[in-house]
């Protein structure tokens, strides 16, 4: 049986990890003991409901463990799943975690296959195989929705791995081998090539969701139905009636740093387009944060901070820029977020119970409209027309 070590148990690394234990046996490494603890026990630490229905119900072969030693010692392959968050001084991935990784398994165990999952520049990979003096490294995207992580690696669109060999096409296989979804599309190509497919795919999916909101700040603007002209434009069987749902932005952990990356990644290439899906998502929040001011209300209650329904992540998440401008602007901001314990959040009072929140509310601001604000759905402002997040 083969070993597998993942590094990082967030949504890439846990879903990987739950995904290969199926069939492998597999080790998760994390710094944070806490969520070691979880794993072991069989709860998940993060909000999926995949991959706790797994950890409940599957025979996995899945450890977690702190120890480094113990985790690589062995290891036939060796998953990085480490957060590279973007740097905006330096205009990249800060990609220490990965190399801290790197280096702790070339000296326990240099004959493991490194396997990069972590989102990173155009060029990393080979830069980083030079610079150690090692071959054993290749780097494999993911396309992962939060929340639908341990799905998508189930039935995936595709699998990319960056090195034409055999050992990256058995690494695909097994990848494959553990889905349920059948007769996989898989690609292997060179590493600098799937990192750009990584961030080229991230940044069409931006550019779609800036197109959809920008169609929709118009239609508001003019006061046409956003809801007609969507569905007239998507009858169109080259634009199709998909990932459409207008939206306060996009963010998450994936959307907001890869464009940002691969905007960088473009310094010395002429360039419009690129930069547009970038400044678009502002400006959306922009329009966002102005539309509910000329609502003129005192108190401004809003729904839930995190990215979309079915994750816990709040990390650039549209709202969070949203409720910054509507508090420069004097407003006071409250919010409704049961993720959180904490009595208050960028310097705004959390209120846990929703009926208090919705009748403190002037106007309830939601990304995404569900049946929890159906008796105040008088107060409610969202540009949400299905419900849909992707």
């Amino acid at each position: 049986m083969k070993k597998v070590t993942i590094v990082g148990t967030g949504y890439v690394g846990l879903s990987n990890a739950v995904l290969l234990a199926q069939k492998y046996e597999v080790t998760a490494l994390d710094i944070d003991s806490s969520k070691v603890n979880s794993i072991n026990n069989r709860i998940s630490p993060i909000e999926d409901k995949e991959i706790q229905d797994f950890l409940s119900n599957k025979t996995l072969v899945l450890t977690a463990t702190t120890d480094k030693e113990q985790a690589f010692s062995g290891a036939d392959f060796v998953i990085i799943a480490t957060p590279t968050n973007y740097d905006t001084v330096t205009n990249s991935f800060d990609t220490s975690s990965v190399e801290g990784v790197v280096e702790a398994v070339l000296k326990i165990n240099p004959d493991a296959l490194i396997v990069i999952k972590s989102t990173i520049p155009v060029g990393y990979t080979e830069q980083l195989k030079e610079r150690m003096g090692v071959t054993n490294i290749i780097f494999s995207p993911e396309f992962l929705r939060e929340g639908k992580a341990l799905y998508d690696n189930l039935y995936p669109s595709r699998i990319v791995v960056g090195e034409k060999s055999d050992r990256a096409l058995e690494f695909a296989n097994m990848l494959a081998h553990c889905a349920v979804k059948e007769d996989v599309d898989i690609l292997t190509t060179h590493n600098t090539e799937a990192e750009a497919i990584k961030l080229f795919a991230n940044t069409y999916l931006a550019l779609r969701v800036a197109y959809f909101n920008e169609l929709d700040s118009y239609a508001a603007t003019h006061e046409l139905d956003t809801s007609d002209i969507i569905k007239g434009v998507s009858l169109d069987p080259r634009i199709g009636n998909f990932y459409n749902n207008p939206s306060f932005g996009y963010g998450g952990y994936c959307l907001p740093k890869d464009t940002q990356q691969l905007l960088a990644n473009y310094e010395n290439v002429p360039q419009n387009l690129i930069q547009a899906v970038v400044s678009s998502n502002k400006t959306r929040k922009k329009f966002i944060a102005n539309d509910i001011l000329s609502k003129k209300p005192t108190t401004v209650g809003i729904y839930r901070l995190i990215m979309k329904a079915g994750s816990d992540n709040f990390r650039d998440s549209a709202i969070i820029d949203i409720i910054k401008q509507l508090r420069g602007e004097g407003l006071n901001v409250i919010i409704y977020e049961p993720n959180l314990t904490e009595k208050s959040y960028l310097g705004c009072n959390l209120i846990n119970d929703l009926d208090n929140f919705g009748a403190s509310s002037d106007v309830i601001v939601a990304n995404r409209m569900t049946e929890d604000l159906n008796s105040f759905s008088n107060k409610v402002y969202t540009r949400d027309l299905s419900g849909v997040d992707y």
